[in-house]
């Protein structure tokens, strides 16, 4: 199972881009191989440019990504976050984000940081005065609300698409019934014209055996019964072909529920 198969990219995105701008936390999807799905919202240049661009700062980071779970403070002294997204009880991926610093930074402590990573100290402190400074409390929140509306919002996108998935069933099967019905009373009609033949036949049976006295009286008891039955089988094919209009009408009402089904509204064209 792959998210993409039943969100688009750019929904996650929108949603993305407006929670980071709204929180101020950095944040990304990602799949369940660890691809990115969608861009980086509000990434700063203290963790991509200089940290991660130092090789020590990235091996660090690797770290921390692979095995920071929850809400969790990194190397560099930053929290950071990372929540999975589950579907159906699979793990289809994850919500990785954070770049926040809980309290004031210790600017000697990230000046002997940037002397440990080969990092002009001063660019180094002049990138992290640009992060955002929240309490844990909020940040703790703020990772916990994008789990909540992601996790949301993807199984709402899942359950959608099955239902689409079961109502094409639905209307493939709607259709061939509907076929099958057509296909009967055409069939039926047809016998219905083998049995008014039968009763002419008949008619002229009885009229010859009449004409023929004492020797076609037997002959005449046939006739009458081939008539009775010739008009019992017509009133039969008339109630199947009444039956199978029946069907088709009512196919035709499941199909128009169907069809009245409300479409998904995007709650963020607005935005």
């Amino acid at each position: 199972m792959e998210i993409l198969d039943f969100i688009e990219r750019e929904q996650l995105q929108q949603i993305q881009d407006l929670y980071s701008t709204a929180t101020g936390v950095a944040v990304c999807i990602i799949d369940k191989d660890g691809n990115h799905i969608t861009k980086d919202s509000n990434c700063n240049d203290f963790c991509i440019k200089y940290t991660k661009g130092s090789e020590l700062g990235a091996k660090r980071c690797h770290k921390c990504d692979i095995e920071g779970k929850g809400v969790y403070f990194c190397h560099s002294g930053l929290m950071d976050f990372a929540a999975d997204i589950v579907v159906d009880g699979e793990k289809v991926g994850a919500i990785v984000g954070g770049q926040v610093l809980p309290g004031p930074p210790d600017i000697e402590k990230f000046r002997d940081l940037a002397v440990e990573l080969s990092i002009d100290p001063d660019e180094y402190i002049a990138a992290l005065n640009k992060i955002p400074i929240k309490s844990e409390a909020s940040i703790r929140c703020a990772a916990k609300l994008m789990e909540v509306m992601i996790n949301m919002m993807i199984n709402q996108e899942y359950n959608l698409y099955k239902d689409k998935r079961k109502i094409e069933v639905v209307d493939k099967e709607i259709g061939v019934t509907t076929e099958n019905v057509i296909q009967i009373e055409a069939m039926v009609k047809d016998l219905t014209k083998v049995s008014k033949k039968q009763n002419i036949l008949a008619l002229n049976a009885s009229i010859e055996a009449a004409r023929a006295g004492e020797a076609g009286r037997g002959f005449n008891i046939v006739a009458g019964e081939m008539e009775k039955l010739s008009s019992m089988a017509t009133e039969k094919y008339s109630a199947i072909i009444a039956k199978a209009g029946e069907i088709d009408q009512s196919l035709k009402r499941v199909n128009a529920e169907f069809e009245k089904r409300p479409e998904t509204q995007d709650i963020l064209s607005d935005h």
